[in-house]
């Protein structure tokens, strides 16, 4: 049985930036920071290591207690960030998920650096989060195999039976998606729909590399 896990930043949804709006605009009235500070990294990268980083750039303690106060104040502004943004829906999603999920020998997961409610918020906005039967988020991850194990572990409490990890695929867009296959010893789909170009992706070593997922015949023929 093909259990798929989706990344969703770059490879299900764009935001136009909103992730990042919001977070930035948290640091600012939960801190007081004037100026943004360029040079925190988001892409592929969970939540949590994002808040670490920023408050570390801006001179402040990157404690758990001050990385949840700005987690709560990003989730606050997330809604609204996702308003004022042009967002939309990947190449190919809209039409994929629905020829996945009614098929009964596939499990449709996520794998994703979004703290649990912000992945939920995100999703909702574009009509796709009750497609995903379980997952893996950053909720007190820093690091991205560390989600990529909680997704299967989370899978195998989904199914309650364990899990061939030859049977996982990770469907993303970044070279963390990839190293983060690897990691649990899944399968990796390299999608150039985010910020990296196809050269980096390509050269990661995913067992399938897409522009996009709008042809959907590869896919299906990988997982059968």
């Amino acid at each position: 049985m093909p259990i798929l896990l989706f990344d969703i930043d770059g490879t299900l949804v764009r935001t136009g930036g909103a992730g990042k709006a919001a977070m930035e605009a948290a640091l600012q009235s939960a801190y007081g920071v004037a100026e943004i500070r360029d040079g925190v990294p988001y892409s592929g990268r969970t939540d949590g290591a994002i808040a670490r980083d920023l408050l570390a750039a801006h001179g402040l303690d990157p404690s758990p207690a001050n990385a949840r106060r700005l987690q709560d104040a990003y989730l606050e502004r997330l809604p609204a960030a996702l308003n004022q943004r042009p967002g939309e829906v990947c190449p190919g999603i809209a039409g994929l998920l629905p020829v996945l999920a009614g098929r009964r020998d596939v499990v449709l997961g996520l794998l994703t650096g979004n703290v649990r409610a912000g992945a939920r918020v995100k999703l909702g906005h574009f009509g796709l989060w009750d497609y995903f039967a379980c997952g893996g988020f950053g909720d007190g991850h820093h690091d991205r195999d560390d989600v990529a194990r909680s997704a299967v572990a989370d899978v195998r409490r989904h199914l309650d039976r364990d899990v061939d990890p030859a049977d996982v695929w990770v469907i993303g867009d970044t070279p963390l998606d990839v190293k983060g296959a690897r990691a649990v010893g899944a399968k990796a789909v390299a999608v150039a729909t985010g910020w990296h170009p196809c050269d980096e992706l390509a050269a990661c070593g995913p067992d399938l590399f897409l522009a996009d997922l709008s042809d959907h015949a590869p896919l299906l023929a990988a997982w059968g």
